[in-house]
């Protein structure tokens, strides 16, 4: 039985903490950077799916196939680093400022693949600004308005709306990351991760780097989207529901659950009998 308990998983999660929190800069920019560009290919397949089928449950279908790539690789994703990263804080094997330090890292890494696959996608579908923006090119148009504008014209609705869809993805994508956790083989790996992805792009809830991807790339298509309207009316309310749900929900939530006992050692022993005496 390759299965691993919820008690292992949040162990193997505190492992992948520390791990994660000691990589150099160096690696969690290429990591990340292929993350980014992995959750932009995958978003431009499934929206291919859509305005292919016009049925949006078969691009959900699809979409979890870069998770799984990402989850594969042990590639660094921000999103997943909301829940797990935090947990060599509440174990005090880390600081909060390692812990953020180590956020801004991967999102700027994340950043910075979706970006460059986004330039590269543009000039793809566009062949290079000479075609005429249709099929997937102006459904990405159209996503990125719907994404930004659409939202600014709801005012407070909008951003409150934004927040709480941020949240409900980031719970859902971070269970994701978890459950290729309690698998120790491949098939098992991808079956749990494909789950809880496939729920959260079939609900239409709000991704921080799928939205590094869509946004900057419909803007590129002649999206009516300004550098402001993408971050205030997306990114940065999009980012603080992410943390929010991947942290509380998935990290903490199964920490506090499942933490493992912390056992005493003989040398532990010998510190509080000294102090007791």
């Amino acid at each position: 039985m390759d299965y691993a308990k919820p008690a292992d998983v949040v162990a193997a999660m505190i492992d992948a903490s520390v791990k994660k929190l000691a990589l150099a800069p160096r690696d969690i920019l290429i990591r990340g950077a292929l993350s980014g560009a992995l959750l932009g290919a995958a978003t431009t397949l499934a929206l291919t799916a859509v305005v292919t089928t016009g049925q949006p449950i078969v691009g959900a279908l699809i979409f979890p196939v870069s998770l799984v790539m990402i989850v594969l690789l042990n590639l660094e994703l921000v999103t997943g680093s909301f829940a797990v990263v935090p947990l060599a804080r509440l174990e005090g094997k880390a600081s909060w400022g390692a812990v953020i330090s180590n956020w801004s890292w991967v999102f700027v890494a994340n950043l910075i693949g979706s970006v460059v696959f986004g330039v590269l996608i543009a000039i793809s579908l566009t062949n290079m600004g000479r075609a005429e923006i249709a099929g997937v090119a102006a459904r990405i148009v159209a996503v990125a308005e719907a994404k930004t504008i659409a939202n600014a014209a709801l005012g407070t609705a909008g951003m409150v709306s934004v927040f709480v869809k941020a949240i409900l993805c980031n719970w859902l994508v971070c269970l994701g990351v978890v459950m290729g956790m309690t698998s120790t083989s491949t098939v098992g790996k991808i079956a749990a991760v494909w789950l809880p992805i496939f729920l959260f792009f079939a609900l239409g809830f709000e991704h921080a780097v799928v939205n590094m991807f869509v946004i900057p790339t419909g803007m590129l298509l002649g999206a009516k989207v300004s550098l402001s309207d993408w971050w205030l009316w997306n990114q940065i309310p999009v980012t603080l529901g992410n943390i929010v749900g991947g942290f509380l929900f998935t990290g903490l939530a199964l920490y506090v659950t499942y933490k493992p006992a912390r056992e005493s050692s003989e040398a532990d022993a010998v510190v509080i009998q000294a102090a007791a005496e």
